[in-house]
């Protein structure tokens, strides 16, 4: 059994909280590039050369890469042969209020959701476990910004509606998103498992990397369908029209029960923000 102290914890949970805000993932800021070369509508160029601009100054300065430094989504794989010296949720809590905190980092999060008053250091987070083999503690910091939040939902489609069901409702739900969730947007998609699952696994498809397609042949087709279809709404770049409307979709799947289809599509922005640090 191998130990780790919650304030080793707390500390990586703080780097990543800054780290995510101020850098994008290199397959992400190639997939950026690459699009810039491929578009063909002067407009999209023109503003995919601005995100490509503002990227590289939140590298080079450090900075937040956008105003909105979201709320922290946290996912933890938790080796079982892993010991935590200290109280592992509330090290994760204290990570991301002294990372928010300390970085200057935008503080966005309101305690109760009718009553509306901020908490004023981005806690809590919100935090997701999986317990797997090993002794090491993998921890995800995945800011998420509220504009494409908003835009995202999910439907229990009946199995009747089969894959036909599923493309309509995710190429819909960018359709009706339009502008709003500042494009090009990735597109995480959750298909089976139950109501709340089916977000959960919408949510982890946006932490896969931009340029790696699902090991399933079946659901890799999927992916470039659906990307072919989304980019043809000619919604472009901050909706201004062109081909960039999507940089991806990621799709993950579950088990489900023989009476329903679940599908979820949580949206992102181009900040599809998240950093990875193993303890």
């Amino acid at each position: 059994m191998r130990t780790v102290s919650a304030d080793r914890v707390r500390d990586t949970v703080r780097g990543l909280c800054i780290h995510a805000n101020c850098h994008l993932t290199e397959d992400l800021k190639n997939c950026i590039h690459t699009c810039q070369r491929q578009e063909t509508f002067p407009v999209a160029q023109d503003i995919l050369s601005r995100i490509i601009e503002n990227f590289e100054i939140a590298d080079q300065d450090n900075v937040p890469v956008c105003q909105d430094t979201g709320m922290a989504c946290v996912f933890v794989e938790l080796g079982q042969d892993v010991h935590v010296e200290g109280n592992l949720e509330n090290a994760i809590h204290e990570g991301v209020r002294r990372g928010y905190t300390e970085g200057y980092l935008r503080k966005s999060v309101v305690g109760d959701p009718l009553e509306r008053v901020n908490t004023k250091d981005n806690t809590p987070a919100m935090i997701y476990y999986d317990i797997v083999d090993g002794d090491k503690i993998k921890i995800t910091v995945a800011p998420k910004g509220f504009g494409s939040e908003n835009m995202s939902r999910i439907k229990m489609l009946k199995p009747s509606d089969g894959v036909e069901g599923v493309k309509d409702f995710v190429v819909e739900v960018v359709e009706e998103a339009g502008p709003n969730p500042c494009p090009p947007v990735v597109v995480g998609v959750g298909i089976g498992g139950t109501f709340d699952k089916a977000a959960l696994l919408a949510k982890k498809a946006l932490l896969r990397p931009v340029d790696k397609r699902h090991p399933e042949k079946r659901y890799a087709d999927l992916e470039e369908e659906l990307l072919e279809k989304i980019n043809a709404l000619g919604i472009g770049p901050q909706g201004f029209g062109g081909r960039t409307t999507a940089l991806c979709v990621n799709i993950e799947k579950c088990a489900t029960h023989i009476a329903g289809l679940p599908v979820a599509v949580n949206l992102n922005c181009h900040v599809t923000r998240h950093q990875t640090e193993v303890i």
